[in-house]
């Protein structure tokens, strides 16, 4: 069956999986506030759902997210002072640190922001071998989100981790399945399938086994994580307001390059 949901985000429950796809690829799946909202919300439902035991998410051969979309996202802070823990991308970052579940993603071709950090509560991901990794917080005069400050460098190694996410250049899928971020690279018209496909397996397993192992990996990290996002989002609601974000932000709208010298 397939679920109703809005047209950017497609959900599909089949055979004990649910399927959560990005589906703005003329916009390079960047992400609305809307589609946060949708996210966070099959996700949420999922966890009751007797009919969902595993939940994939996944973009397109050629995208997986651009991340935030600037626009919508602009729009929403004007008048504001940041990311009250209420909005739509906090709701879809704590549903994803909540859920109980296995969590599979597949991502191909640019995976930036947001589109890479929401994998560090992925259970398994897969990769697409034309995958560009990149964390471009610090470009856009911001912090890191989604508890990267606090997952990143327990999973790359602090250097690795504050080269990803001091710098904010890309890195490619090798270098991912090198740290343990992915666990396979395959060529990107295979990657949705191999992610469903594993997910298959997991849904014919006892889903009271699944969630206690998954508990009992993740141990007592939950609340950490949450903590973290919160401190991540206030500092990230403050330097919204900064004028290093400001002018990142008005160089990329007037497709420029951005001057700090004065931040």
């Amino acid at each position: 069956m397939t679920d109703t949901t809005q047209q950017d985000i497609l959900v599909h429950t089949e055979a004990g999986v649910r399927t959560i796809t990005l589906n703005r690829v003329e916009k390079k799946n960047s992400i609305t506030q809307a589609m946060y909202a949708a996210m966070a919300a099959a996700l949420t439902s999922a966890v009751d759902d007797a009919d969902v035991r595993v939940v994939v998410l996944q973009g397109d051969a050629t995208v997986f997210s651009a991340g935030n979309d600037i626009g919508d996202f602009l729009a929403r802070q004007s008048g504001n002072d940041g990311l009250p823990q209420q909005s739509p991308v906090f709701q879809f970052l704590h549903a994803l640190a909540d859920f109980p579940k296995p969590l599979i993603a597949a991502v191909a071709g640019p995976a930036v922001g947001i589109g890479t950090t929401m994998l560090l509560h992925c259970d398994l991901v897969y990769a697409g071998d034309n995958v560009a990794f990149s964390l471009p917080f610090v470009n856009l005069g911001l912090c890191p989100e989604a508890a990267s400050s606090l997952l990143l460098p327990r999973l790359m190694g602090y250097q690795r981790a504050a080269e990803a996410l001091l710098l904010g250049e890309p890195f490619m899928a090798e270098a991912a399945l090198e740290v343990g971020l992915v666990n396979r690279v395959v060529p990107p018209t295979e990657v949705n399938g191999v992610a469903q496909a594993q997910a298959a397996k997991l849904a014919a397993k006892p889903l009271s086994a699944l969630v206690e192992t998954k508990r009992l990996m993740k141990g007592g990290q939950r609340d950490e994580v949450k903590a973290k996002m919160a401190e991540e989002g206030q500092s990230f609601g403050s330097m919204l307001t900064q004028p290093a974000a400001r002018e990142a932000f008005t160089a990329f709208m007037e497709k420029r390059k951005p001057n700090f010298s004065n931040c």
